[in-house]
């Protein structure tokens, strides 16, 4: 059953995780597109700056301080939504939390307290979408990782998280399908972004978290979701480096691995100490609007895979660029040019930068 989306001048949209990163540079997006906000967060503060900001901008904007690992919490989004605007068109699932460090060294409960907010709160958000769209019809938009398909060494935990929310994601939409529900439902997969992610993540390293190279814009991310919100698709990768490194887990997982053992296990640490572990996003709300983070590099303002894969005739010409170049390592590493894995697994980043993997 193909589901007609509305315009996003008259949609209002639900944006979970709304304070900081993606979820903040969203709102922003889409309040300046004429949307109605229901935002969503832990920090009241931030709240209440981000609405005033928007309203005293002309546009229309209403916050919710809720934990979305609370099933309680989420149903008062969707109360909120129906009590002030008389429901919504979209929901956006983009609250998230993480965590760094080995696995041995991370005590269990931290690792539930994540899947609480980064499966359960989507579940729940998800859930109480569905109860409200089958009548109205619109997007469910859930935001995933890379993440998603493969594993980043020292954030395991949260890479089996957005496994879980592929999977969940997946099934719901089959479902809904098969019942000819008007819901779309979205994943949208980010590659590394620069926002406050490494800086509100639980740290177990012995230095400061960061993202590894490349890291995009969280514009990048807040366009393709805006896109979803009006164009029914199936899921969005954001970021050219994103797609080769999924591409490489399908192709050749045990050159990542060696990748990610000898590279990116040094590149996701800074060179300074971290600060106290107590400052952290998954036991306490930031308190502040943030959109970057403390990425050293460069950041990638837009990403020339995603601005494509948005538009169908590209898409193809892309993916297959992406994979000639993809194909084209895997097959240098298995004629012998490395003389090891290990030399591989540098070799990747190496190769990396210099295509620049269409980004």
């Amino acid at each position: 059953m193909a589901t007609k989306l509305k315009k996003l001048s008259k949609q209002v949209i639900v944006i979970t995780g709304a304070s900081s990163g993606i979820g903040l540079v969203t709102a922003r997006m889409a309040a300046e597109k004429g949307a109605k906000l229901v935002l969503a967060a832990r920090s009241e503060n931030a709240l209440r700056q981000l609405c005033d900001e928007i309203n005293d901008a002309g546009g229309e904007a209403t916050y919710v301080v809720a934990d979305v690992s609370r099933q309680d919490d989420v149903q008062r989004i969707a109360q909120a939504a129906q009590a002030k605007f008389g429901g919504f068109d979209t929901w956006i699932n983009d609250a998230g939390v993480s965590i760094y460090g080995k696995l041995v060294d991370i005590p269990v409960d931290d690792m539930r307290k994540l899947f609480d907010t980064n499966l359960w709160g989507l579940v729940y958000g998800s859930l109480e979408a569905v109860k409200h769209l089958k009548q109205r019809g619109g997007a469910i938009i859930n935001v995933g990782s890379i993440l998603s398909e493969s594993t980043a060494i020292l954030q395991t935990i949260y890479s089996a998280s957005k496994h879980a929310v592929k999977g969940f994601t997946d099934g719901l939409r089959m479902e809904l399908e098969m019942d000819e529900a008007p819901i779309v439902v979205t994943l949208i997969k980010p590659a590394a972004i620069d926002t406050p992610y490494p800086l509100h993540a639980k740290n177990y390293m012995e230095r400061e978290a960061q993202h590894a190279p490349p890291a995009y814009a969280p514009e990048t991310v807040a366009r393709a979701i805006i896109h979803c919100c009006e164009t029914p698709e199936r899921e969005i990768t954001v970021g050219g480096g994103g797609r080769a490194m999924v591409s490489m887990a399908q192709l050749a997982p045990r050159l990542l691995d060696k990748f990610m053992e000898n590279v990116f296990a040094k590149q996701e640490k800074a060179d300074y100490p971290p600060r106290p572990r107590h400052q952290n996003g998954l036991d306490h709300a930031a308190g502040r609007l943030e959109e970057r983070g403390n990425y050293p590099g460069s950041t990638r303002e837009n990403s020339y895979y995603t601005t494509a894969t948005l538009h169908p005739l590209a898409a193809a010409a892309v993916a297959g660029v992406v994979g000639l170049g993809v194909a084209a390592l895997v097959r240098k590493s298995k004629n012998g040019q490395s003389s090891s894995e290990d030399r591989a697994g540098n070799g990747l980043v190496q190769e990396s930068n210099s295509a620049q993997w269409v980004e």
